[in-house]
């Protein structure tokens, strides 16, 4: 029995084409309709709320760090930026972004073209950095909570990094086998975890009230440090941005809008009840969480000795884990350690969520992406070894990954507000686009301020980028060759064209340049065609014109006009790629009539090369030469492929 020419014999071809078919799977129709249920409201706050309720696990210790005494202060400008700046931000793009798009497509609708393109990637980047730090991040400190558990085994105090890496394997394994948005789950894990630290709040501020002293103490160290309140509140405001990833879940907010349930009656392109049930959501969830930060900041600063804040401190990335065990016992700090644990694994399970969601909604639509990624389980693979590398680099550790996360969240807030106050001044809406333009101004200041007192967020989110912009772009180039267009429709001008055209007998057109037309006249120009290429003067010819609309698009949808110039029948369309959509209306043509369309062209001057680049940025270049190698592409079979001739 003879074996592959690989080596390889049938059995193995055979589980690797098995392999292969179950990487490359689609999601089933039944997860499509699990992901399309619409749920209240608040249930949806809980799926968000995994990934924002969970930074509770450790703001308070990273904002201690980054304040010390301070930190209740700097925790209070937070909370004033939150609600003055990011909700009212979040409220408007979910009133302009109902369908869950989000900021980056309203940035897209402002800014067309390349220009939106390549925001849009960069955004992508900075999206990138935030959702995967997201889970590295939780995972890491999920792994502090095993480990500083009393009732962990001493064996596993010095694996950080390996039981860090079990997280990040188990999530990626989780979602290998097929992983739909746990509404359900998300509500049960948010409401215990929140009931937890309301019970931690509630006896620490009792213990706080019990003992007036410990407030005096800290007061003192405040007078001690600084000479006055302004003092004080100019010291919070520089160290603000350090605490900037309390502001995160905003983005993930507007993201599951289509989960939310809207009203009956909704305009589908514009519906007020999700709408409104978005922005309760947000609001629910912005007070909730403002809450919870300035508590447990007070808390924390007061009863915390600062040196179990620092690495290696038993409260270091789990300031609340430590009251819970110091002042409600072993048993009540194992199940909010098991709480903490659970819910900062699942905001990595909805961080996955959203980048399997984000690279599918933008990247394919522009030709960016290899059509591998249409397919969840290979990029689950991409994604977890990111993760994996992020992990090892970081060595797991908490605090060092803060300024990164921190990068991620506020280029995405700030360009949500940069959309914003774009939308607000197009509206003539002088009043609010001045308010949004100011937030922006802070956000953008917040933003700054981070990158240059923690740069390895600007660093790992510059990878993210130039890895995204440069595999996009060789994806657009790969696959530049493809038919490009989904769909053809004849208008009732471009019929009767076609069918007396057909009757004859042979379909010829002349391909034409709609920017050429006051060059040369259609009967010139059909004078030379017919000259050049020997057609009989008794057979009928079309024109056939192509006008670029927006280069950047890569996919379109081709309505033919029948238009009548100077005597002569004219076919027009508009499309992003003029060699793509001539191939796309020959084999319409060719399926509508049964006959092989003949298209003549002129040949084309200048460089082969800058013809190859002007094609893939501006839709044109060597337009003959690309017509025929799409058609081959399109069409296996020379017999029922449409002919291109130049002359």
């Amino acid at each position: 029995m003879g074996g592959s020419p690989d080596g390889a014999g049938p059995e193995g071809a055979s589980a690797w084409g098995r392999l292969s078919r179950w990487l490359l799977a689609e999601p089933s129709p039944r997860a499509h309709a699990t992901a399309r249920e619409e749920h209240p409201w608040w249930r949806v706050m809980c799926l968000t709320g995994v990934d924002y309720f969970s930074t509770l696990g450790y703001q308070p210790g990273i904002a201690f760090l980054a304040a010390g005494v301070l930190s209740p202060v700097a925790t209070l400008v937070l909370v004033a930026v939150t609600l003055l700046g990011a909700l009212p931000v979040y409220r408007r793009v979910a009133a302009e972004s109902p369908h869950g798009q989000g900021s980056i497509a309203m940035l897209q609708r402002h800014l067309p073209r390349w220009r939106g393109k390549l925001l849009v990637l960069v955004l992508l980047g900075f999206m990138a950095t935030d959702f995967i730090i997201t889970i590295t991040l939780s995972a890491a400190d999920a792994t502090a909570h095993v480990i500083e558990n009393p009732f962990t085994p001493h064996l596993l105090q010095g694996h950080r990094i390996g039981l860090t890496l079990l997280s990040v394997a188990l999530l990626g394994g989780v979602f290998l086998g097929g992983f739909g948005e746990a509404i359900g789950i998300a509500v049960g894990l948010v409401g215990v975890y929140l009931l937890l630290n309301l019970v931690i709040v509630v006896a620490s501020a009792q213990r706080v009230l019990a003992r007036p002293e410990t407030v005096a103490g800290w007061e003192n160290l405040l007078t001690a440090h600084y000479s006055s309140p302004l003092a004080m509140i100019g010291v919070a405001l520089l160290v603000f941005p350090k605490l900037a990833l309390g502001l995160s879940g905003f983005e993930t907010g507007v993201a599951v809008m289509p989960l939310v349930r809207g009203s009956e009656g909704d305009d589908p392109e514009r519906p007020a009840g999700r709408i409104r049930g978005t922005r309760r959501l947000l609001t629910a969830a912005a007070l909730i969480m403002s809450f919870f930060l300035v508590s447990s900041s007070v808390i924390t600063a007061l009863l915390i000795p600062p040196e179990e804040f620092q690495p290696g401190g038993r409260a270091n990335g789990r300031a609340l884990a430590y009251l819970a065990h110091e002042h409600l016992g072993a048993v009540f700090g194992t199940c909010y350690d098991v709480s903490t644990i659970t819910i900062l694994w699942f905001a990595g399970a909805s961080a996955m969520a959203g980048l399997l969601s984000i690279v599918p909604r933008y990247l394919p639509r522009y030709g960016m992406a290899p059509q591998w990624t249409a397919a969840a389980r290979p990029l689950v693979l991409v994604l977890t070894a990111v993760a994996a590398a992020i992990t090892i680099i970081f060595r797991a550790d908490v605090d060092a990954q803060g300024g990164a996360y921190a990068t991620g969240v506020l280029v995405v807030i700030l360009s949500a507000a940069l959309a914003v106050t774009l939308s607000a001044r197009s509206r003539g809406e002088r009043g609010g686009a001045v308010a949004f333009g100011a937030i922006t101004l802070v956000l953008a200041y917040t933003t700054v301020a981070n990158v240059f007192e923690r740069p390895e967020g600007i660093k790992i989110a510059s990878f993210f980028i130039a890895a995204i912009i440069v595999t996009s772009f060789v994806s657009r180039a790969s696959r530049s060759l493809e038919l490009r267009v989904e769909e053809v429709t004849l208008d009732p001008g471009a019929r009767p064209y076609v069918e007396k055209a057909a009757a004859s007998g042979r379909l010829l057109l002349i391909a034409d340049n709609p920017d050429d037309r006051d060059h040369l006249g259609y009967r010139e120009k059909e004078r030379r065609a017919r000259e050049l290429h020997h057609l009989p003067w008794d057979v009928p010819v079309l024109f056939l014109e192509v006008t670029v609309t927006d280069a950047s698009e890569f996919t379109a949808r081709l309505v033919v006009r029948g238009e009548e110039r100077e005597g002569h029948r004219v076919l027009a369309t508009r499309s992003p790629a003029v060699p793509n959509a001539i191939a796309a209306v020959l084999l319409h043509l060719r399926d509508r009539t049964g006959l092989i369309p003949q298209i003549f062209f002129h040949w084309t001057e200048g460089n082969p090369v800058v013809a190859l680049l002007g094609y893939l940025v501006l839709g044109e270049g060597d337009v003959p030469a690309l017509t025929r190698e799409i058609l081959r592409r399109a069409e296996p079979r020379p017999d029922r492929r449409p002919r291109v001739h130049v002359g």
